[in-house]
């Protein structure tokens, strides 16, 4: 690794850490030279591991020493030149507005994203994120995804990007390890219909998480998942499918899904952040183990 030193936050070198919006660094020749930024050594481990490439690396100067081992592997893996910039921990505050934890950021390139039917190549139980625009929501969705084994997540054209920085330092680097894609690309059309008639050639039952007249409730979609294979209701191949903040699904979404699913609430409570009834959804759903 190379350390440089940095007299100023404003050297143009970090200007993809200090001068772009995430949009920006997303847009940028995307995807061919798209950039993200993941945010502490556990997110720049986990995006090591799965192969994401490095530009370069802003750690806060008491941190070097702890980033022995990741500048080891970048070396090992994509040779000795990528820069590490230094900075003093008031400089890195002065950066992100707040003190890092962990101080350290990694410039990394963006990938092509896979396509829909590869994502979901032999997957039993997938999350759709339509239009969550909260990144904390995004990167907790992730996590629990994660943790509960979720097959794979689909965000639709107008969701949050979970390679967002506090989307993907939110999720603990899990955005690294869950398979996923943008169901539709940019193509803010072809959801729902579109996406919906995919999931659904694609051999999966749709679930709107929604608190509908004619939902079903969560216990009744896993008897569901649980009985026979014979049986007329049996459910083998689930997709669940998660509103935006505030508003929740789309009434498109609603009535073209298989069905609409919702958890039961008590002591007047209408209903659940995204980030808590997905967890709820995934646990309860989850593959039997023997």
């Amino acid at each position: 690794m190379r350390l440089i030193h940095l007299e100023s936050i404003d050297d143009e070198r970090v200007a993809a850490y200090t001068n772009l919006t995430e949009l920006q660094l997303r847009n940028r020749l995307e995807p061919a030279k798209g950039l993200f930024i993941a945010e502490s050594p556990k997110v720049i481990d986990r995006a090591l591991a799965a192969g994401r490439e490095p530009i370069s690396l802003l750690v806060e100067e008491p941190w070097i020493a702890g980033m022995h081992d990741e500048f080891e592997y970048i070396d090992a893996h994509w040779g000795t030149d990528i820069p590490v910039y230094v900075a003093s921990p008031e400089q890195l505050k002065r950066l992100t507005g707040y003190r890092l934890h962990r101080g350290a950021l990694s410039a990394m390139k963006r990938w092509p994203l896979p396509g829909v039917e590869e994502v979901c190549r032999g997957a039993r139980r997938i999350a759709v994120m339509e239009n969550i625009v909260d990144h904390t929501n995004v990167g907790a969705l992730m996590r629990s995804a994660a943790a509960l084994d979720v097959d794979a997540v689909l965000v639709t054209p107008s969701c949050g990007d979970p390679l967002y920085r506090r989307a993907a330092r939110v999720s603990m680097g899990t955005v690294f390890q869950v398979p996923w894609t943008r169901i539709g690309g940019d193509d803010t059309h072809f959801w729902p219909i579109q996406g919906l008639a995919q999931l659904h050639d694609l051999g999966f039952t749709t679930a709107a998480m929604a608190l509908d007249d004619d939902s079903i409730s969560l216990d009744e979609l896993v008897r569901r998942l649980d009985n026979s294979p014979s049986s007329a209701d049996h459910i083998d191949k689930l997709a669940l499918i998660f509103g935006t903040e505030g508003d929740g699904l789309s009434h498109r979404t609603i009535s073209h899904a298989d069905l609409t699913v919702k958890i039961p609430m008590s002591h007047g409570v209408d209903s659940l952040n995204v980030a808590a009834s997905s967890a709820v959804a995934f646990y309860v759903t989850r593959v039997k183990r023997q």
